[in-house]
């Protein structure tokens, strides 16, 4: 079972010496060109954030205990797992990345509407609160989509400006994140931090990057109007250790 990075991702643009100079050219974020760089350096495996082996909670290390959870808006769409306001519990699936029991999948329609959004999420401790993540660069994970579902997927990580418990946005859920295109095939995904982005034109306030000392989960969302989505998710984990 996969438990860290064996080939990680990422700076597909940029080369070595170009990122210690502060390249912030557009990352591949799948390609493997740079297996070694700074943000995509494999950690031990308390880096782990959820494998996705263990009914609907995240793993318990270094501080972290979280659980999973769906959400959609009330406009149309719809998620399964059943969200638990709507009295469903979040479960693993059977078929996880590289050969693993299980991933975290999640299947619906979204509706038609102005604004219209559905997803799953975990949050990185229980009762929900900030995480403090400023020792890593970034955040692995594996991901692919069964046939007829969007490969449209947006990456979201909540921090201490944009999610509402921070007390900071008046407009808030404009988190910082990044847009996927995920395939029928697994791949595997490396984000680094400094490429998290807010959407222009929408949310309160805009800061010059998430502060990663004060992050409270991480989201998969789709909101492309009228699309069916079915996407697994497995072998979430920090990358670019000290």
């Amino acid at each position: 079972m996969r438990r860290f990075l064996d080939s990680a991702v990422v700076i597909g643009a940029c080369t070595l010496s170009l990122l210690s100079s502060g390249c912030v050219k557009k990352v591949n974020v799948t390609g493997d060109e740079v297996k070694q760089s700074p943000e995509g350096k494999a950690c031990p495996p308390t880096a782990m954030i959820s494998d996705a082996e263990t009914a609907n909670a995240t793993l318990k290390h270094e501080g972290r205990g979280g659980y999973w959870y769906t959400f959609s808006d009330d406009a149309g769409s719809d998620v399964w797992p059943l969200p638990g306001a709507k009295g469903g519990t979040f479960e693993m699936s059977p078929g996880g990345a590289a050969g693993t029991k299980n991933g975290a999948r999640m299947k619906g329609k979204i509706g038609t509407a102005d604004v219209v959004y559905a997803g799953m999420g975990l949050n990185f401790v229980d009762p929900k609160g900030q995480y403090d993540a400023s020792k890593y660069q970034g955040i692995s994970f594996w991901a692919k989509k069964n046939p007829g579902s969007t490969g449209n997927v947006r990456l979201k990580v909540p921090d201490v400006a944009t999610d509402p418990d921070g007390k900071m946005c008046s407009a808030c859920f404009n988190d910082f994140g990044y847009d996927l295109t995920i395939t029928d095939d697994w791949q595997q995904f490396v984000i680094p931090f400094r490429v998290m982005k807010q959407v222009k034109g929408w949310g309160s306030p805009h800061t010059d990057g998430i502060d990663k000392s004060k992050i409270y989960g991480m989201q998969f969302q789709v909101n492309e109007k009228g699309a069916m989505f079915d996407v697994i998710i497995d072998e979430i984990q920090f990358t670019g250790c000290p």
